[in-house]
């Protein structure tokens, strides 16, 4: 019987509580790197969500055939797979925000956040939970990513764009903190993120 309580869970734990970047602290080279516009945000959270969503899927249906002394390289294949999927779909239909993210597509099959929730989680649960706690982990890395984006593109550069549309344009007058669209810009908006986190967290227990 499905626990559709214990289904949420899985899920919501990985927006703020395990958020794998703020909390966590891992899978930050490329959320650091990438972060300088929203858009790409958008299109890096997708395609690691994607490939943690279905290596947890299919490590947990062959999770009791897989000898435990090769799981590791059995895990990267598989994740593998699902990266050379995306790299070959990004290449074909967004080929400029191909360009743009570059090396940051392949090495998802490093991401530190992929591997861990395979190992973690994926090969000692069942698929239904596996799904969740896929879902919430890459959502809280996507909603990590896109936060980053927007204030380092805001404070940065004046205006926030995405899909050839401007979201958010600031005052008239404003003038741009280019800071933050440079690697220091990244860190201290990284560090504001991680207080108001744990600030949320603290907050939700007492």
């Amino acid at each position: 019987m499905v626990d559709f309580k214990r289904l949420a869970h899985e899920f919501y734990k990985g927006l703020f509580k395990e958020n794998v970047v703020l909390v966590s602290l891992i899978g930050l080279c490329s959320v650091l790197a990438v972060s300088s516009k929203f858009e790409n945000g958008v299109y890096l959270g997708a395609a690691a969500t994607f490939v943690l969503v279905f290596s947890e899927l299919i490590v947990s249906l062959i999770r009791k055939v897989i000898p435990k002394e090769i799981r590791i390289p059995v895990f990267i294949v598989i994740i593998a797979s699902f990266v050379t999927i995306v790299d070959l779909v990004m290449q074909a239909y967004s080929p400029q925000m191909y360009k743009v993210l570059g090396i940051w597509i392949p090495l998802i099959v490093v991401n530190c956040m992929i591997l861990g929730r395979v190992e973690v989680f994926g090969y000692r649960e069942p698929p239904l939970y596996a799904i969740a706690d896929a879902l919430g982990m890459g959502a809280g890395y996507t909603v990590s990513l896109l936060l980053m984006g927007f204030i380092r593109e805001l404070l940065g550069t004046g205006k926030v764009e995405a899909f050839g549309t401007t979201l958010l344009k600031m005052p008239a007058g404003y003038e741009p903190a280019s800071i933050f669209i440079l690697f220091p810009g990244a860190f201290l908006t990284f560090a504001f993120l991680i207080a108001i986190n744990r600030w949320l967290n603290t907050r939700g227990e007492s």
